[in-house]
């Protein structure tokens, strides 16, 4: 099941049980019954909106080293979402930006170690440049994203996403003609 063999409580061996039906297998320690749960580790990011398009890293790390993502990483314990896709935008492109809303949460394939909340952003400070995760840093127009180099499915997903709202007609307020 995983690369666990031992208990964080008591050191005892983990095994790997049907607790409850219905459930995947959990792990158990056979000393003093510790359940190991695996869940997917929280992480955040954001479209950044530019003048000249979406910012785009293009990652200097395993996994998916040299495709492209938007800015964003893992939420540290007791970090806000809000928060760390802020950081991740400075960190990892450069750019400072305001948070606009919620894009979407996402998780795949099934089974996924990761689960993605996405925010729509705006550059607010700073310029787009690569630093210590990125081998580059670039902004792409909606129509010209490099959909065959993206890194991930949630990359591919949110990006369908954020183009599909920016293409929605905005709807009119009751004193628009």
């Amino acid at each position: 099941m995983a690369d666990y063999a031992f208990c964080p409580r008591c050191g005892g061996a983990l095994d790997n049980r049907l607790i409850k039906q219905g459930e995947p297998e959990r792990l158990v320690c056979g000393g003093c019954q510790f359940v190991f749960y695996l869940d997917p580790k929280l992480a955040a990011g954001e479209v950044v909106e530019t003048e000249a398009g979406i910012v785009l890293v293009q990652r200097a790390i395993d996994p998916q080293y040299g495709k492209w993502v938007f800015p964003g990483g893992y939420v540290d314990r007791g970090e806000h979402p809000e928060a760390a896709a802020v950081r991740e935008a400075a960190e990892e492109a450069g750019v400072d930006v305001a948070l606009e809303g919620l894009l979407g949460v996402y998780a795949a394939p099934i089974g996924s170690p990761v689960v993605i909340v996405v925010y729509r952003g705006r550059m607010v400070g700073g310029a787009p440049r690569a630093l210590d995760e990125s081998l580059a840093v670039a902004e792409f127009p909606a129509a010209r994203l490099p959909w065959d180099e993206l890194a991930f499915p949630t990359t591919r997903a949110a990006l369908r996403d954020y183009v599909a709202a920016t293409a929605a007609p905005r709807p009119r307020r009751p004193d628009e003609r």
